[in-house]
């Protein structure tokens, strides 16, 4: 069932939250990915069979949320997950971010440590507005987003992708790899080799990167992006059931 919160930014966020034994599941979605989508939805049923406390949420501009995609950038969406963590859930929680979920989940560590219990990353992309889109962009598609302020992508997930200069700027302030990261709860990281969004070196520079006591990279021969097929969501299930909090 879905139910909504209203955040001191004035955002209407669509939510969906099981009550259960702790500690919380917090789902993190990625970008334009929304809540129905199979891992969010997959996780949910776990944690009810389970009894978990489980949390999912659409960030403002995707699923059921308030707002326009294109409107908004990191920062916003990290507010909204620090808006539904500290209003909807007690306790600290196990974060499973996937993808820009994976950025979030990281920037959550850092901001609000004594609320994260856990990270469990799926082909996590900090940097990624950075280090992928800024990175990839031509000379003309710079020009363009300077002049214009946004810039059209072909996207193979449907409608062309829409990339503003305010996603890209504001990015370039919640940027994980310019600075030390140090993780003191456990973490899991999930990483397919054929992912053609998010590239396996960018896996292994985040295992590089972070410092902590309990840091683990697992790599899946052939799973791609979506890291969706049935062996890969028994996977994340089974790595957060291993996790030791």
């Amino acid at each position: 069932m879905t139910d909504y919160l209203t955040t001191g930014t004035g955002r209407r966020i669509a939510y969906d939250r099981l009550t259960g034994q702790g500690p919380g599941v917090v789902f993190l979605g990625g970008f334009r990915s929304d809540m129905g989508g199979s891992k969010a939805v997959h996780l949910r049923s776990w944690a009810q069979q389970a009894g978990r406390a489980f949390l999912r949420f659409d960030y403002s501009g995707h699923g059921d949320s308030a707002g326009r995609f294109e409107d908004g950038c990191i920062g916003d969406w990290t507010e909204d997950a620090r808006a539904v963590i500290e209003a909807l859930t007690d306790g600290p929680q196990l974060l499973v971010g996937s993808s820009m979920g994976g950025w979030i989940s990281l920037l959550m560590a850092r901001a609000l440590p004594q609320r994260v219990a856990g990270l469990v990353t799926i082909a996590a992309a900090p940097d990624f507005t950075e280090r992928g889109f800024w990175a990839g962009f031509t000379a003309d598609q710079r020009a363009a987003l300077e002049k214009q302020g946004r810039v059209e992508m072909p996207s193979e997930y449907g409608a062309p992708l829409v990339l503003t200069r305010r996603l890209i700027e504001d990015g370039r302030d919640h940027l994980i790899m310019d600075r030390p990261l140090s993780l003191r709860c456990p973490v899991r990281m999930l990483q397919g080799t054929a992912d053609a969004d998010v590239p396996m070196s960018w896996a292994l520079d985040l295992l590089d990167h972070a410092s902590g006591a309990d840091l683990r990279l697992t790599l899946v021969k052939g799973a791609d992006h979506r890291f969706s097929t049935p062996d890969c969501l028994d996977l994340i299930v089974q790595t957060i059931e291993d996790l030791p909090v």
